[in-house]
């Protein structure tokens, strides 16, 4: 069968000769891009949801220690992947296409404002422009911009105590813009009243908090506009959810203390509301093994990933599963879904 059914897991020889942290498809779901301890990135061509055997993949050499995660930037910037490393850089990798002597990937910047390990990357909705946020265990967080006249701009500021681990944007479309009727024709001489995308992005840190950070343009830089508290140990991922305009915004919270939080707010102005995953209603639990208290994962949890409609939330646990959630009519969180990895 050429094609696999999409409940079947496919897996990818990559080649790599340590343990793989992250694979992140690109936006047309064509191209696997993988990292390793091994400090090396790699990037295969995918046929129907499998590798082409004709290749083992293009490996990207430049990181000194174990790269921890991989983003692509939105195909209207180009070919463009960023990494991050435990050796405190973030690379961004550029691929010129076609058969001449500069064809292939090479590296077009640099980031080395970083101290320490830099943890996560996260590539900016494409409205916003070809911008990048960098997590770094040295604490701080930094925003890379890259100017019209192929400058890099960056910004480096405070995030969180101890460490930051994860970065997730805000989507550029404004909560409620679906339903809130927008003037289609605007009046010559007059400004249009559509409301500008803000710039704005969520990190998670060593704290137990997750922070967001909005841009303000007046004074050119990042301010904190809101604190999430909710977490009893190190948050470890945090990821806002996509959103075709409605009201109500969502982020998903992971964290060492085994559990993942959603947190919601209805309308701009209204505070985050926070509501706990209840793993002990997942579809199944092995009877050998006691079940975990109320709200708890049965280890740390390490990933959340939204769908790009934003209705489904993957959660992956330091057990070696990957379940699915999803809210009811009634605003309850279900599992419909679970896989071993």
């Amino acid at each position: 069968m050429a094609s696999t059914m999409a409940s079947e897991s496919v897996p990818v020889e990559t080649a790599h000769e340590d343990m793989i942290h992250d694979a992140q498809l690109d936006y047309y779901g064509k191209r696997l891009a993988t990292c390793s301890s091994d400090r090396t990135v790699k990037v295969f061509d995918m046929v129907e949801g499998e590798t082409q055997k004709s290749g083992s993949g293009q490996t990207l050499k430049g990181h000194m220690g174990p790269v921890w995660q991989v983003a692509w930037a939105h195909p209207k910037y180009g070919h463009i992947l960023a990494s991050c490393s435990y050796d405190g850089k973030v690379l961004i990798w550029k691929e010129q296409q076609g058969q001449g002597p500069g064809a292939g990937w090479t590296k077009v910047k640099e980031h080395t404002l970083h101290t320490a390990s830099v943890n996560s990357v996260c590539w900016a909705p494409h409205e916003l422009g070809a911008i990048l946020a960098c997590a770094s265990s040295d604490g701080k967080l930094s925003v890379l911009t890259f100017k019209n006249d192929g400058q890099w701009g960056a910004d480096i500021f405070n995030g969180h105590a101890i460490g930051c681990n994860a970065v997730s944007w805000a989507p550029a479309i404004q909560p409620g813009s679906l339903i809130t009727p927008q003037q289609s024709q605007p009046v010559p001489g007059q400004q249009s009243q559509q409301t500008p995308s803000v710039k704005r992005f969520a990190s998670a840190g060593c704290d137990n908090l997750v922070r967001i950070w909005g841009y303000r343009e007046d004074s050119q830089s990042w301010v904190e506009e809101e604190t999430l508290e909710g977490h009893t140990d190190w948050v470890r991922d945090v990821a806002w959810a996509p959103s075709i305009g409605l009201p109500r915004s969502y982020i998903a919270t992971a964290s060492q203390d085994r559990t993942v939080l959603i947190w919601t707010k209805d309308t701009p102005t209204a505070p985050w509301v926070k509501t706990a995953l209840d793993p002990s209603s997942a579809l199944t639990t092995p009877a050998t093994t006691a079940p975990p208290p109320a709200g708890k994962f049965p280890d740390v949890v390490w990933r959340v990933s939204w769908s790009l409609a934003g209705n489904l939330l993957a959660v992956s646990c330091g057990d070696g599963k990957v379940t699915l959630w999803k809210e009811n009519l009634k605003g309850i969180w279900e599992c419909v879904s679970d896989m071993n990895s």
